[in-house]
């Protein structure tokens, strides 16, 4: 069988504001960037311990696509998400969802949910199954 899928290069994400997701991804999460165009409003960030990039560019009045803020449902892992949260906060970050334990069949972890400036939010979990 052939196979469709074969990794995952990048995630991208529409933003409003170039700067402002700058200083976010690269000051609150403390993500390396590893691309900037300041002319066409995009950049990339290098998520740790992967060769997958977080892409962000502001959406243009006709591209298709989510709207800057609707973007949910990527997991981001840290040990300990707490300790994740209470950094992201001191940096300036907002918490949308404070860290919790998750019981489900077969798995407990501690999840908590981060939003960007556009509202783009993003989980934070120590699961790793």
């Amino acid at each position: 069988m052939v196979e469709m899928v074969t990794g995952l290069h990048a995630v991208t994400i529409h933003i409003r504001d170039i700067q402002k997701a700058r200083t976010f991804y690269r000051d609150v999460l403390g993500l390396k960037e590893v691309s900037f165009d300041d002319k066409v409003g995009r950049a990339s960030f290098a998520l740790p311990g992967t060769s997958t990039l977080l892409k962000m560019h502001v959406q243009g009045p006709d591209e298709g696509g989510r709207e800057p803020g609707t973007v949910s449902g990527i997991l981001f892992r840290h040990p300990d998400p707490a300790a994740a949260c209470a950094e992201i906060l001191r940096r300036g970050g907002p918490i949308t969802n404070e860290a919790r334990l998750v019981q489900v069949p077969h798995a407990s972890f501690v999840l908590a949910v981060v939003a960007d400036p556009d509202g783009n939010e993003f989980i934070i979990t120590n699961r790793t199954d």
